[in-house]
């Protein structure tokens, strides 16, 4: 039995399947070279095979411990992309990376694609090897890069979907951030008050002596439950938590999850155009790095992010497989924007779809990034009317009862 068995093209494109005897694996594609194949896979036979499967995990495990972020991922791949368009080999591309890295995880990372390089595996096989730092978007366009010979051209265009997901994330958590700190201010201020401020003017309140009025009961009623009951209010709202957050895993929380933020009266038209910019995005970058369009479809339908947009394109894909034009197949299918439709209808006939569809996604974001300032700016006017009324109410109950007995007085 051969220590090896491999698979590889020929010279005319087509796959081929074999053995063959070496030291290790790097000695075994070197020789699977020698025949004029580029091996896409070799892997080990045998005792040797389990050895591997072995070895393979121990790594495994050890990239998960240490997970490289998504910023170095993205600097890794426009790097990678520089390099290799520079005309540097692979191997000596991972090698300057390794030697420039300061991250550890990320160089540990590298070091391990690099064992996989020398041994002969394909670069795209190497990433199969680490899926939480490479998702199958990632692994499908360098796979695709190679088959084609353009991976510097998909090495860029890579990295620039990767910095445009990471733009558009920091754009959404920059404004929201603001509005979050006022509501948390504003809570935090209305607890302080109910919980230290309001009890020690119920003593005050009870000499007075007269009934108090039914504002300054509200108040000193929520007060009262606050103070005295504030560890069963912790409990409820740990136990909501915990509850949503196992109902949100099932299938049935995601997907009512998914319709509600679509349905909202505010937030629903821009969670929808953020979907919608991320299916354009993502299929738009697959189609010009060379994906076929099933399959280009079926990754773009896991990387929306919301379960009803993944059906509607999942029925999509079933449309063009059956021998429809996507943007007929888009049209028929429910959840998909007008404008996609009509740029990815001149897109085929024009024959650039792939550019339309990445133009499509910047138009998207240029409205998104319009509508969040607008909410911005709608959502710190509310956040202050909301305390400004909270504490005109609360002055107005401590001072009605004071009002009140002045007038009993006189």
């Amino acid at each position: 039995m051969p220590d090896f068995h491999y698979t590889a093209l020929d010279a005319s494109g087509h796959e081929i399947t074999g053995g063959m005897d070496g030291r290790d694996k790097m000695d075994a594609a070197q020789k699977i070279r020698a025949l004029g194949y580029y091996p896409i896979s070799v892997n080990p036979t045998g005792n040797a095979a389990a050895r591997t499967n072995q070895v393979n995990k121990k790594s495994n495990v050890a990239a998960d411990t240490k997970k490289v972020n998504r910023m170095a991922t993205l600097l890794f791949t426009r790097e990678l992309a520089d390099l290799i368009e520079a005309g540097l080999p692979i191997d000596r591309a991972l090698t300057v990376l390794i030697e420039q890295t300061d991250n550890v995880p990320l160089q540990h990372l590298i070091s391990k694609l690099q064992d996989e390089v020398r041994a002969g595996n394909p670069l795209s096989s190497a990433l199969t090897s680490f899926p939480k730092q490479f998702p199958i978007l990632y692994t499908n366009m360098i796979r695709a890069g190679e088959v084609a010979g353009q991976l510097p051209d998909v090495m860029t265009r890579l990295a620039d979907f990767l910095e445009k997901e990471q733009v558009r994330k920091s754009q959404l958590v920059a404004a929201m951030t603001y509005p979050m700190v006022l509501i948390v201010v504003a809570i935090s201020a209305v607890t302080g008050l109910l919980t230290f401020v309001i009890p020690r003017l119920q003593s005050v309140f009870k000499d007075l002596g007269s009934a108090l009025p039914v504002p300054t009961q509200i108040l000193l009623g929520v007060s009262g439950f606050i103070s005295q009951y504030w560890w069963v209010i912790i409990g409820f709202i740990i136990a909501c938590v915990v509850a949503w957050r196992l109902w949100s895993r099932t299938s049935t929380g995601q997907k009512t999850i998914d319709q509600v933020r679509l349905a909202l009266p505010i937030l629903g038209p821009i969670t929808v155009k953020i979907v919608m910019a991320r299916f354009t995005r993502t299929l738009g970058t697959l189609l010009a790095g060379g994906v076929p369009i099933l399959d280009s479809l079926e990754i773009s339908s896991s990387a929306v992010g919301n379960s009803l947009t993944s059906k509607a394109i999942e029925s999509a894909k079933d449309r063009v497989r059956q021998g429809e034009t996507l943007a007929s197949s888009l049209r028929e299918t429910a959840g998909f924007l007008p404008l996609i439709v009509h740029m990815t209808a001149v897109g085929e006939e024009t024959g650039r779809l792939p550019l339309l569809l990445i133009r499509t996604a910047n138009t998207l974001d240029l409205e998104i990034d319009t509508a969040l300032r607008r909410l911005t700016s709608l959502v710190e006017p509310l956040v202050v009317l909301f305390m400004g009324g909270f504490v005109g109410f609360i002055v107005l109950s401590i001072l009605l009862p004071i009002f009140q007995a002045d007038t009993i007085v006189k």
